[in-house]
């Protein structure tokens, strides 16, 4: 059956799935608290035919497997986390809600402000739909919705806990393993890319060393906010003075705390330090500029000991496989026609989404690990507000990830969102009949 016609036959009814979006994106969970996005992936899976439903892996991850005869192993992943993000697009299903946080014991807003809301639903409608086609294909579905994507733990976890152990929770090893994000450009378009589409990040919690006392006598300390202005100051020329013009590199400082009030010199501070690479080298040079920066500055400074480092999260590079990204585009080409870009720009942010594919044990290659893998990106914006901002040379004003204002627009970017996943599976999994 030609694709168009197997959609528009199998394709479920939207409405409820715009209901159940909006519900999940009423109530979030952080990151680790995925607990209603869980539960709502887990039954609906169990409500569709033959679908093995095994949960709690990693966390509130959770897998659905369909067996469908002979055929290759496909998996598609969504991710289900939430942002500490106090919500202001105002619309009428915006979160409210606060929740503590079990990393830290700290409450706080709780937003879907990366569109993993959105993920989560195009998954399970995207499942019905291929649930429903199953006479049009052959082989083996695997729908994996996956937590903690935002602290980059997530894939880890899952495969740490066993998600390919046979002894364990013994998820078929896939052949291809596919997903993808919602982003900031027209809905009802898509984006690929062959190679380098999303950067490895890599985050650390930094405590440098003073020794405090009373404002009034500065000359018997040694001030750590002074010491951390300096370090933020030099490590903005790490990317601009150290890294090749021709690569891409961010070293952001997102956040510096230290002492509680403006009248005591504290005894230390502490630096939140992101940094996001797309190559291995340019990683390698970066990080340790940024730990010879902090080391000199310490010790200019007179620091009493050495800075303590802590990593808090790292993200892989996201590298498309060609062969496989060649597929998808073909399948998206063919379906989706001008509103398939297949040189898109590469992401902003960074994934874990590679670690599904490249933890999984694959005895032909060297090392006994790694299948190949497609990311792709499609929008969320209203077309016409697109549209009038591209017009208006105003795009920096469309909300982006992880803003409070983000909140992909419900049509097309629900049905582009299911289509393109089960374009995608159907480019790889056999024909039935």
């Amino acid at each position: 059956m030609e694709i168009r016609t197997l959609l528009e036959k199998h394709r479920p009814d939207l409405a409820p799935y715009e209901e159940l979006y909006k519900n999940l994106h009423q109530n979030p969970g952080l990151s680790l608290q995925e607990h209603l996005a869980a539960s709502t992936a887990a039954s609906h899976l169990r409500s569709l035919p033959d679908f093995d439903v095994r949960t709690d892996i990693g966390g509130t991850g959770l897998i659905g497997i369909l067996k469908n005869g002979d055929g290759p192993t496909i998996l598609l992943r969504a991710d289900t986390d939430a942002l500490p993000v106090k919500e202001l697009t105002g619309l009428p299903y915006a979160s409210q809600k606060r929740e503590v946080d079990i990393e830290d014991g700290v409450e706080k807003p709780v937003m879907h402000a990366c569109g993993h809301d959105m993920h989560i639903t195009c998954m399970l409608a995207a499942a019905s739909t291929l649930s429903s086609s199953r006479s049009e294909w052959k082989g083996t579905l695997i729908i994996l919705f996956q937590p903690n994507e935002e602290r980059g733990a997530g894939a880890k976890a899952m495969i740490a806990d066993g998600l390919y152990s046979p002894s364990k929770h013994a998820c078929p090893v896939p052949d291809i393993v596919l997903g993808q994000h919602v982003m900031p450009f027209a809905s009802g378009e898509v984006g690929t890319r062959i190679g380098s589409f999303a950067s490895a990040a890599d985050s650390f919690r930094v405590t440098v060393y003073g020794r405090g006392g009373h404002a009034s006598q500065p000359h018997r300390t040694i001030d750590p906010v002074v010491l951390a202005a300096h370090i933020v100051v030099r490590l903005q020329t790490v990317v601009s003075r150290e890294v090749d013009p021709r690569e891409a590199a961010v070293v952001t400082v997102g956040s510096v705390q230290a002492g509680m009030t403006e009248n005591i010199i504290a005894d230390e501070a502490v630096i939140k330090i992101n940094v996001r690479t797309v190559t291995p080298e340019t990683r390698t040079r970066v990080l340790a500029a940024i730990k010879r920066i902090v080391k000199a500055e310490c010790e200019a400074s007179g620091s009493p000991k050495p800075p303590y480092w802590e990593s808090t999260s790292s993200f892989p590079f996201t590298i498309n496989d060609e062969k496989t990204t060649k597929t998808v585009q073909e399948a998206f080409t063919s379906y989706f026609g001008y509103k398939h870009n297949p040189s898109c720009n590469p992401l902003g942010g960074s994934e874990d989404f590679a670690v599904l594919a490249t933890e999984a044990p694959n005895e032909k290659v060297e090392g006994g690990k790694g299948v190949p893998y497609c990311y792709w990106v499609f929008g969320g914006v209203d077309p016409d507000v697109w549209g009038e901002r591209e017009k208006e040379g105003r795009l920096e004003d469309v909300p982006i990830n992880h803003s409070a204002y983000f909140a992909p627009v419900l049509s097309p970017t629900l049905k582009t969102g299911v289509d393109a996943l089960v374009v995608g599976a159907l480019g790889f999994l056999g024909k039935g009949g």
